[in-house]
């Protein structure tokens, strides 16, 4: 059989079905590309949805800070035209880069003068409610909710289907036999826990290696109300205070809807954030200024804390050659995960999702592997920025801790960079952008920036928090 990504090889003469695994952003953005290509896109979720933009459990991260980067609003804006327009219109706030950010990186501060990006700051189920609206309302689209997905359907040449269960304790208990469910396409969006390396070991394929980097971060979040700009003698609308490997304390304190600000403490194994009232209080002592302690003794706690562990990077190397069927891709955390704390997941779902749109639409057939190597590529740049950040940190393990002389040299001259980029607004545009995923690597390597990096000198920075926004002129 050829190896086309959706084949003919299943379900009714004549039709397409692609099933994937998993409801959250990765998921309902590849079935938003699915619906072009198949006849019938069925969803298979293990949660039962909520109706509006509440918290679920099979996102455990849901209820802590999440920021929509300038990278990621313009993926989801041409996967969804018009969609960071309405998120902003339900009330997600839009911080300004630098000038609405007190940010405290490399033990400098940086300057905040004019924007030259922004990001958006919605709850996660916010922004998760708003897709799955949009997503579900093509007829071509179902959702199985409720439902397990334990099993594939096919061998090691391709994958035919799926092996469903109901979830929850009643239909354990009946011991019913897990259902099939037919398809051409299967595609795994479940997620940072997936189990498609067990499945496919089942069905005589071989699992994909696993490359891991972790440091044992943790971090806890907790709602707050405050006035207007959280601080009388501040205009900011954020606090950044970023970790490093000589001090691994971070801080995040970033506006949501409903006038609300989330605040994230960080710190690693050992050091994690208490959950109770005074200690999550106190734990702000640990950070290098007290701006941000200052920040939440002024401010109304609006909700209890609540602490995430789950932090490994871990990256899943479909692209590589090996003995793995036809129609089967993963994509989303199941195929590359990052550490959370540096906001890609929900870009990386969207870049995802547009190398899937770009390859189905290639003229060349599009086979497994072309399609599984372009969806990695979409993810190297978020791996590259958050594995080659958590290499340095002090307690990295994991296969891809090792660092190389290539990591040895770019940490070199990214740490030149950084030192730069804080009092320097020119440096500091192209290194925000090059983070928020709207700008390619190499454009910290062009001529006129490297010239800067490698010649020009450490230009000063404010000594202490900027707490206004520096005047245009």
């Amino acid at each position: 059989m050829v190896d086309t990504v959706i084949g003919r090889g299943a379900g009714r003469s004549g039709a397409r079905h692609a099933v994937v695994i998993g409801g959250s952003l990765a998921g309902l953005l590849a079935a938003h590309v699915l619906a072009d290509h198949a006849e019938r896109v069925t969803i298979v979720e293990r949660d039962r949805l909520p109706d509006g933009p509440e918290p679920r459990g099979g996102v455990p991260q849901s209820r802590h800070t999440h920021v929509l980067i300038p990278g990621g609003q313009g993926a989801y804006d041409t996967l969804l035209p018009g969609f960071t327009d309405e998120l902003l219109a339900h009330g997600a706030p839009r911080v300004g880069a630098p000038n609405d950010i007190v940010q405290w990186q490399g033990g400098r501060w940086f300057r905040r003068t004019e924007e030259t990006a922004h990001f958006i700051t919605p709850t996660r189920p916010l922004l998760e409610w708003l897709v799955r609206r949009r997503v579900l309302a093509n007829p071509r689209i179902e959702v199985v909710e409720g439902t397990e997905t334990v099993g594939l359907v096919g061998d090691c040449v391709r994958v035919r289907g799926v092996l469903l269960r109901e979830r929850g304790a009643a239909a354990a208990a009946v011991g019913r036999e897990p259902q099939r469910l037919a398809a051409d396409l299967v595609v795994d969006a479940s997620g940072r826990g997936s189990k498609a390396a067990d499945w496919l070991t089942a069905i005589g394929a071989e699992p994909p290696v696993e490359e891991t980097l972790e440091t044992g971060l943790s971090y806890a979040t907790r709602l707050y109300r405050t006035d207007e700009d959280g601080s009388g003698d501040s205009d900011a609308r954020g606090h950044f205070i970023v970790p490093n490997p000589g001090q691994t304390f971070g801080a995040v304190v970033l506006p949501v809807e409903g006038e609300r600000w989330n605040v994230t403490l960080s710190g690693l194994r050992g050091a994690e954030p208490p959950l109770d009232d005074r200690g999550f209080t106190e734990y702000a002592d640990r950070l290098p200024h007290p701006i941000v302690r200052k920040w939440l003794d002024a401010a109304k706690a609006d909700s209890t804390a609540l602490a995430y562990r789950t932090t490994a990077n871990i990256r899943r190397r479909y692209d590589r050659p090996g003995r793995r069927p036809a129609g089967f891709l993963a994509t989303g955390d199941a195929q590359c995960v990052f550490n959370p704390i540096y906001g890609q997941g929900m870009t990386v779902a969207a870049f995802s999702a547009l190398a899937l749109r770009d390859a189905l639409a290639d003229s060349r057939t599009p086979t497994t592997r072309r399609v599984q190597k372009a969806m990695f590529a979409a993810s190297r740049q978020a791996w590259d920025i958050s594995a080659g950040s958590d290499k340095n940190m002090p307690t990295a393990s994991g296969s891809a801790a090792r660092s190389t002389v290539a990591d040895r040299f770019s940490g070199w001259y990214l740490g030149r960079v950084e030192a730069r980029a804080t009092g320097d607004p020119v440096i500091s545009k192209v290194f925000r952008d090059v983070l928020y995923l709207s700008a390619p690597v190499s454009a910290l390597f062009a001529p006129r920036i490297a010239k800067a990096v490698l010649f020009g000198p450490v230009r000063p920075a404010p000594q202490e928090p900027p707490m206004r926004r520096e005047s245009r002129g």
